[in-house]
């Protein structure tokens, strides 16, 4: 048996050492300067600490607070798992808070979130984008919520290559079949059509909150926890 095809490398080029190898979907270029190192990151984990997300997965929230890559995206899955199966019938939070990231890494929590019976309720704030957003939006129908100053961003795969001739082909065809399957989701996702997501996409175009709603990506924009479904996972058990 032949070895696999290489991965396209991520979007912008951008990845940390090591890190090349995912398709990303992540902002276009004049966000690469502002991307999270391996620095920035420690530090933003350690402003939240393990033990403030593991409370809060004992109110059955989960929180997606960076890009979108296998570490996070493997404990993301694992806690819809493991909330399932503690309650099938409860509904699970994911907060959004995310610049994108890796296609491959998103479809995993994707493909979890519909895996798992439990409703699904989502809620975007600050930025939703890219895979961020195919994530708000793959929330259950009517329980997908934004804050009334987050964003959405839309946008097509970008990708880098390298390799060989025939490595660059097999690597634009896996991009191209990941933008026509994202495109499906949010097309499914928001009553749009194919067709009018992908020119929607075509160029990096962003959301506002009202903007978000009327496209379909959300169902509702919420100021308080107490105007959620389940107070947002906040809400005091009696």
């Amino acid at each position: 048996m032949g070895s696999a095809p290489p991965r396209a490398n991520t979007a912008d080029s951008r990845s940390a050492p090591g890190e090349h190898g995912q398709v990303g979907l992540v902002p276009s270029d004049r966000f690469a300067s502002e991307a999270t190192t391996e620095t920035e990151q420690y530090m933003a984990d350690m402003v939240m600490p393990n033990s403030v997300f593991d409370r809060l997965l004992k109110d059955r929230i989960i929180w997606l607070g960076s890009e979108v890559r296998d570490e996070n995206a493997n404990e993301i899955a694992a806690k819809l798992l493991l909330l399932a199966a503690e309650d099938s019938e409860r509904d699970i939070y994911l907060y959004i808070n995310s610049p994108g990231g890796s296609i491959t890494a998103g479809m995993a929590i994707y493909d979890t979130m519909q895996f798992v019976p439990n409703d699904i309720v989502t809620v975007g704030i600050g930025m939703a984008a890219s895979m961020g957003q195919l994530l708000l939006t793959a929330g259950t129908q009517g329980k997908r919520y934004i804050t009334p100053n987050a964003r959405v961003l839309l946008h097509q795969p970008h990708g880098g290559f390298g390799g060989t001739a025939s490595d660059i082909q097999t690597q634009a065809q896996l991009i191209l079949d990941m933008k026509k399957r994202l495109a499906e989701i949010t097309a499914k996702a928001t009553g749009k059509t194919v067709e009018q997501v992908n020119e929607d996409g075509d160029r990096d175009r962003w959301f506002s909150a009202e903007e978000a709603l009327a496209y379909g990506f959300v169902d509702h924009i919420r100021s308080s926890a107490t105007d959620v479904a389940g107070g947002g996972g906040t809400a005091v058990d009696e």
